[in-house]
């Protein structure tokens, strides 16, 4: 998997938000359905955010443990291109998530720690695009905001394209594509003013680390 890095940006909660991502050069955007979340978005707000987007933009569907019937019919109300799982959905909730009526990829995420071991991927091989590597703090599901020990990620040996998150920002992102080369990153509050709202000045300072990233990759 060579090339650039792609970048999802999570946490959408509005529309200015989104199109700064998009005229900063962000793959992927997504929307948080877990209403503990701060970053909590609305079926409703979501689908007329998702609606204004140009073409060849992924947008993902954050869940945790949710009813798979209403993750369903968020998926097609939203218009949503990804799910991502956050909780302890099995592979068999992964793969009807994939054989939706309505297409739709899974990206399961993982806490990683000390302790995490390859084995607890192998049964999500053959029903996810992608894993998510977020950094596990105990009684939460993700957005610690927080970097876990990327040596740990070798060791895992993925057999599937991995999605780095946990504590991104400005100041580690370009150190942490040259010492892990995910196939994509994930932030969110790393370029944040507060939970939910972006700050464009960060968003844009993130975005030139990851393509000095590449560009350092490339020479």
């Amino acid at each position: 998997m060579g090339g650039r890095t792609r970048v999802k940006m999570c946490g959408i909660t509005n529309s200015y938000d989104a199109e700064e991502a998009v005229s900063a050069g962000v793959d992927a955007l997504g929307f948080i359905f877990v209403e503990e979340s701060p970053r909590y978005v609305s079926p409703e707000n979501a689908r007329g955010i998702i609606a204004n987007l140009p073409p060849f933009i992924d947008c993902v569907g954050v869940f945790v443990d949710r009813d798979p019937r209403e993750v369903e019919e968020i998926i097609s109300y939203c218009g949503l291109s990804y799910v991502q799982l956050h909780g302890c959905e099995e592979a068999k909730y992964c793969e009807r998530m994939a054989r939706l009526t309505t297409p739709c990829k899974v990206i399961k995420a993982f806490r990683v720690g000390d302790d995490t071991q390859g084995e607890v991927f192998t049964p999500y091989n053959e029903v996810a695009r992608g894993f998510l590597l977020d950094t596990y703090s105990q009684g939460l599901a993700g957005g610690t905001g927080m970097v876990f020990d990327w040596q740990i990620i070798e060791r895992l040996r993925l057999q599937l394209p991995f999605i780095l998150a946990g504590g991104l920002d400005p100041d580690n992102v370009r150190e942490a594509i040259r010492q892990v080369r995910p196939f994509a990153i994930d932030v969110n509050s790393g370029v944040e003013r507060t939970p939910g709202m972006k700050d464009e000045t960060k968003l844009h300072a993130f975005m030139e680390q990851v393509r000095l990233a590449d560009q350092d990759q490339a020479d």
